[in-house]
């Protein structure tokens, strides 16, 4: 059972991703404890869950616990263990300060009893900087706008998922040095946010797409593989072999509008489609890859809409010892930096002749 409740049907009048990231609240045994409504995604291959719902719901359950002139502007998130798509998921919000200002929230995702995630929260009241401020921010790079109907191809999310991306080219990706590389992308929403989710609803969808493309980062500015099959040379298969089919399949164009394929992994698909044999090929590729830490920080978090054109960036610092930093901001279609989020990796390369590390698809991120 991955629900405690039965769902009800999906509500038409809200967006896809307002009816992924319903809660219900269980008021009959405590106000402060909430549950997934709804059945939660399991990215084909991932170790549980995608984490950006598990983020979602949590700030979604804490909003429903503070007054209304109260918004989030910072999240801190530890991922504990890998979430069961087949056990629903029980939040337990804590009230942990109640001030003028300023509120604080701390929320543990449980399931069996354990803790799988904790985030805390705080929230600042409406308007309480006070009429003289300070303010400066960083601007919005020059970059090519959206094309309507040029979306990227989200296979393992389905057609119709809830949200929708536009890769851009990585910014310095010849450069041998990874750290002055960017990934850029523009994110939405898919179909439009009902007024009556209010901001707070905006706000939930934005802290469910800070998790996607965040994981895969450190891959991209490697320039490791982010697949693997038997037909490409492992025998632990990565990829499940329709996508691999379809992937084959498509001209150089379609495959740079895929999510989650680079242009190094281009390259190897077509060799791979003319015959080549990748089999003795010793570059590495990705292994496990798991996120450990998300942290969001909500600079404008009024003044944007979830269901309009979001440009994100992101670059890593540093990466070692198993674990890696990236860095990403988020900034509104006119240009208004609304989000800056940092997430620690843990992740691992292996070649294609080591079979000893367990492997995860990352096509999903």
């Amino acid at each position: 059972m991955s629900t405690l409740i039965r769902p009800p049907p999906v509500d038409p009048s809200k967006s896809a991703i307002e009816n992924v990231l319903e809660l219900t609240q269980l008021s009959d045994i405590d106000p402060n404890l909430f549950t997934n409504t709804r059945p939660l995604w399991h990215p084909p291959g991932a170790r549980g869950v995608y984490g950006g719902a598990v983020i979602a719901q949590c700030l979604s359950a804490a909003q429903r616990t503070v007054l209304k002139n109260f918004t989030i502007h910072s999240m801190h998130c530890y991922f504990v263990l890998a979430g069961n798509s087949e056990i629903p998921i029980v939040y337990h919000v804590e009230h942990v300060r109640e001030g003028k200002s300023y509120a604080t929230r701390t929320v543990q995702a449980r399931q069996r009893g354990k803790v799988i995630f904790t985030t805390t929260m705080s929230f600042v009241r409406e308007d309480s900087g006070g009429k003289v401020r300070v303010e400066h921010s960083t601007e919005m790079p020059d970059v090519p706008h959206p094309m309507e109907g040029n979306d990227d191809l989200r296979f393992l999310q389905g057609i119709e998922g809830p949200l929708q991306s536009q890769k851009i080219d990585i910014l310095n990706n010849n450069s041998a040095h990874p750290h002055i590389k960017k990934t850029r992308q523009w994110i939405k929403a898919r179909g439009k946010i009902s007024p009556a989710g209010g901001h707070e609803a905006h706000l939930s969808a934005l802290a469910y797409m800070s998790d996607s493309y965040f994981i895969g980062t450190i891959a991209r500015v490697h320039k490791l593989w982010r697949y693997s099959s038997a037909r490409t040379g492992n025998s632990k298969s990565t990829i499940d072999e329709e996508v691999l089919k379809k992937l084959l399949a498509m001209d150089g164009e379609s495959l740079k509008r895929v999510s989650g394929i680079g242009d190094h992994d281009i390259q190897r698909l077509q060799r791979s489609r003319n015959g080549e044999d990748l089999s003795r090929e010793t570059k590495p590729e990705v292994g496990m890859m798991v996120s450990l830490d998300h942290t969001i920080y909500f600079h404008n978090p009024r003044e944007f809409k979830a269901d309009e054109w979001m440009f994100t960036e992101m670059e890593t610092p540093w990466a070692g010892d198993g674990r890696g930093l990236v860095f990403q901001r988020i900034f509104s279609k006119n240009g208004k930096l609304i989000a800056s989020c940092v997430q620690e990796v843990g992740a691992l390369t292996r070649t294609f002749a080591n079979e000893s590390t367990d492997t995860c698809r990352v096509l999903c991120d």
